[in-house]
């Protein structure tokens, strides 16, 4: 897809220590749970650098983010619509879930990831 998916590596010491330190409990869930270990057999990155974005989960083969929406986007909700339109003029596919959501309904979260893998891959 994109030789190097617009990574920023001026923004990879805070990626890194997103992914140590402050790891929200549904960010942790879903990534033990289904993304790690290509669990749905595709390679997910976790506190990804892109452009000037950090997003949560991103899989490089097919371009598609996974957001997870904790409390701190409550008052974001002007930021996240931009960052999410200027992350696909990029080309990306960009799933949301709300934290909530991870925590409770992790099977109905599958089903979606799983449905959007399918169909990104059938465009590949």
């Amino acid at each position: 897809m994109y030789t190097n998916n617009f990574y920023n590596p001026n923004l990879k010491s805070y990626a890194r220590e997103l992914r140590s330190t402050s790891i929200s409990k549904a960010e942790k869930r879903i990534w033990k749970a289904l993304l790690s270990r290509e669990q749905l057999n595709e390679r997910f990155l976790r506190q990804r650098p892109i452009k000037n974005f950090i997003v949560d989960f991103f899989c490089p083969k097919l371009g598609l983010i996974i957001e997870i929406d904790g409390s701190s986007h409550l008052n974001k909700g002007a930021y996240d619509f931009y960052r999410e339109e200027k992350l696909k003029t990029l080309g990306y596919t960009i799933i949301r879930f709300q934290e909530g959501e991870v925590l409770s309904q992790l099977d109905d979260v599958k089903s979606r990831i799983i449905y959007v893998i399918y169909v990104l891959n059938k465009e590949i």
